[in-house]
């Protein structure tokens, strides 16, 4: 399976060849770095477009210069590459990693499903630099996270807000790193023929960007490294000319005099300005957030020997060009093609296309694999998400949110038409980004990391106060585009939170009306039910007593099948389960009602496949667990299930002992592919035989063979439809969350994995309302 290349993918990473490491760092430039790469298009003309002049001194190019270089070199150098990708969580980055870490090493979690079999899991193994003093800082603000949920909510908030301002990009970058590019069209040709190729020639480029989403970046991925590669060249190679032809010593402005010398000259206009020297930066957080498909080596590697030195070269060679161009024509603004010599603009042009399509895919590619983090941990709503590799693990493509972020991108393309505007809200929504790293950082610091309180304190007072000076500087353009990542952020985290406090609402009514495990010992040995032959599976969200929905289900018919599971497919806090950890098994009441439950426990980075698989590894981890001895009668008390009295069992595929022996009936049947051809599938069909052991005792034989027994007779699926209202009396605030928010949302959203993956002819259905 996918799931377990990528698992052996990230836990081999720490045995990387020196060939293997070059051969990611290469790979990486073309999905980590295509974003920062395209930076250079836009940075001068939008840090220009405040009208901070440009002297005979040319103290204000000198200093845009001396800024650009040193935001290049503190953020993504110091901050991202030597600091922030060290807080992986397993292998994996980005803002909902750090979330996840914070959730491990604190009950910070507000979704009160968690197991202490949980964190016995190969990857929620806490790593820490020791075991912090009941009296340490660390243990006492971890103390205090877990003891106030106003804090755990406000973490999560924070959590969520990153994520918004990323899908905010993922609007704004595409739609402004397309625009710049098709802007170098003005050099050919009129102005007035200008503004009528430029709208329509980038929104033609982004409906094919976002059309060509479906088929997943692995069948145009091996273009996307060259192109990268060929850009950096260029602008390195045109920035050296621009040095070396126009003025050789524009190294001298790399010296922080300069930036002092210009913001003492320009006062209230360099601060404006910021806000387009920000946008030299974008793209940093790619670079945390691309750890799920390469190493920190790697990413380090291409960031500091190419990236960063061309990056250098390029702003260097454009301020090389302006200091000797003091005439440069107002309508230019400033422009990278400018700068580019005029038989090589052509050609550059459309490298500059290609690697603005590049970054922008990379952007988009990020943006589904965060929402679907969000989907799994129950903060954002079911979305479909297809797998577009077989080989390659994490590439994911989510038609809606395809759709939605085309429809927004072509909305700010069309209704901006400027740089200057795209600049204010892409700048704005990639520093909050980066806020939001700054602050979660210094908690991992203190929790996780258990480091010394000042290192935390001096991380974020110095990134927080540069990304705070840029953020003052993009939120006083609120008028003038910034609102739009407002609007965007306000809008995601209304439904991420509606969705979220939906779905809290709804598990603690289970948990409240939940039967007791009393209730079914007290019908004696034969449970009052008539008992139908086959397997039983109802589906619930509880880990621990008997679904009301179960109840509800024997009230109105009372019989129930030989095998009963009680089945709960949950999320844990980790990017990735391990297969021989995926299941934990456990018996409801003694060993003679043939009442088990199973839960299935998937990290946020995994991939469930709704497939007969499923099926036959759950029938396989149910056999193992019997075989296996664990036998006897759990406690009457609900909370001994929420302990140790569960096996955890691997599946089929493990490298476990065969305890039961497969036989494979395989039909050829016509079926249609998704191109409308004719095509031959297999269906299987699995068999299970109870082998001859003289290490099992008799009472595990006869379980087992009824097991088989009931597999064979087949399985049907008991899915509770649950309908919430909220009770009479409550805040209107919370009717228009409840009634209202979620509702629309459930019914529009996408069924679970669960209910998609049941046979229709084996599925039962049991509506409950919920009055919450």
């Amino acid at each position: 399976m996918d799931l377990e290349r990528g698992i052996l993918q990230n836990s081999s990473k720490g045995k990387e060849s020196w060939k293997t490491v070059l051969t990611l760092a290469y790979q990486s430039l073309g999905v980590v770095y295509g974003e920062i790469s395209t930076s250079p298009l836009y940075v001068y003309r939008n840090t220009f477009a405040e009208d901070i002049g440009h002297s005979e001194t040319n103290e204000e190019i000198y200093g845009v210069l001396s800024l650009v270089f040193w935001t290049l070199t503190l953020v993504p150098l110091v901050k991202y590459v030597f600091i922030v990708l060290k807080a992986d969580d397993n292998g994996e980055g980005g803002t909902f990693a750090l979330y996840s870490l914070l959730c491990r090493h604190a009950k910070v979690g507000l979704l009160p499903n968690c197991q202490l079999a949980d964190e016995e899991l190969s990857e929620y193994k806490k790593h820490s630099c020791g075991v912090a003093a009941e009296r340490s800082l660390s243990s006492r603000l971890k103390t205090l996270l877990e003891s106030h949920k106003v804090l755990q909510r406000i973490l999560l908030v924070l959590a969520l807000l990153g994520t918004c301002m990323v899908i905010g990009v993922g609007v704004l970058k595409p739609a402004i790193s397309v625009f710049s590019a098709v802007s170098g069209l003005e050099l050919s040709m009129s102005k007035e023929h200008h503004r009528y190729v430029e709208v329509p020639g980038a929104c033609i480029i982004l409906i094919g960007l976002f059309a060509l989403q479906r088929y997943g970046t692995n069948r145009v991925g091996f273009l996307f490294a060259p192109i990268v590669c060929v850009w950096l060249f260029c602008i390195s190679a045109i920035g050296l000319y621009n040095i070396f032809y126009w003025n050789p010593h524009v190294y001298k402005a790399l010296s922080p005099y300069y930036v002092f010398q210009f913001l003492k000259k320009t006062r209230r206009g360099g601060w404006m300005a910021l806000g387009g020297i920000l946008l030299c930066i974008t793209g940093s957080e790619a670079m945390f957030a691309g750890l799920g498909h390469f190493s920190q080596l790697s990413i380090k590697i291409a960031f500091t020997s190419l990236v960063y030195p061309s990056l250098v070269l390029a702003y260097m060679g454009q301020a090389a060009y302006f200091s000797r161009h003091h005439d440069v024509e107002q309508e230019y603004h400033f422009g990278f093609y400018v700068s580019v010599p005029e038989k090589l603009r052509w050609p550059v042009l459309v490298i500059a296309i290609l690697a603005a399509v590049v970054g922008s895919q990379s952007i988009i590619t990020g943006t589904f694999s965060i929402i679907r983090q969000c989907s799994a941990l129950s903060c954002f709503p079911r979305v479909k998400v297809v797998h577009t590799s077989s080989k390659i693990h994490g590439q994911v493509y989510i038609p809606e949110i395809n759709w939605l972020l085309m429809l927004l991108c072509l909305a700010v393309t069309i209704g901006f038409r400027d740089t200057k505007l795209m600049g204010n809200a892409s700048g704005l929504a990639v520093v909050s980004v980066m806020l939001v790293t700054s602050c979660l950082m210094s908690v991992v610091i203190i929790i996780c990391w258990q480091k010394n309180v000042l290192l935390a304190v001096g991380f974020v007072l110095f990134f927080g106060s540069i990304e705070g000076l840029f953020f003052s500087a993009s939120v006083i353009k609120f008028f003038e585009g910034a609102w739009v990542p407002v609007a965007l952020a306000f809008v995601f985290l209304s439904v991420m939170c509606v969705w979220h406090y939906g779905t809290l609402k709804k598990y603690e009514f289970d948990v409240q009306n939940k039967v007791s495990i009393s209730w079914l010992l007290s019908l004696g040995p034969s449970l009052g039910f008539t008992r139908v032959r086959g397997i039983g599976l109802v589906h619930t969200e509880l880990v621990s007593g008997i679904p009301a929905i179960f109840s509800h289900f024997v009230t109105n018919l009372p019989a129930f099948h030989q095998v009963l599971v009680f089945l709960c497919i949950k999320h844990v806090p980790v990017p990735h389960v391990r297969a021989e950890e995926r299941f934990l098994v456990g018996r409801v009441g003694p060993r003679d009602f043939r009442i088990y439950r199973c839960i299935v426990r998937y990290g946020y980075h995994d991939v469930h496949k709704d497939d007969n698989e499923f099926e036959k590894d759950l029938v396989c981890s149910i056999a193992k667990f019997i075989q296996a001895g664990s036998g006897g009668c759990n406690s009457s008390n609900d909370e001994s299930e929420k302990g140790g009295n569960m096996t955890v069992v691997g599946s089929c595929s493990t490298s476990h002992p065969v305890l039961v022996s497969e036989k494979e009936e395989v039909d050829v049947e016509l079926g249609e592919s998704s191109e409308s051809e004719k095509v031959m599938k297999r269906k299987k069909r699995v068999r299970f035989i109870v082998p001859e052991s003289p290490k099992i005792d008799t009472a595990a034989m006869e379980e087992l063979k009824e097991l088989m027994e009931a597999r064979e007779v087949g399985v049907a699926y008991i899915l509770g439809q649950s309908y919430m209202r909220v009770k009479a009396g409550s805040s209107m605030l919370k009717k228009l969350a409840i009634n209202f928010g979620y509702e629309f949302l459930r019914k529009n959203s996408r069924e679970p994995s669960s209910v998609l993956s049941a046979p229709h002819a084996s599925s039962l259905e049991v509506g409950m309302m919920y009055h919450v």
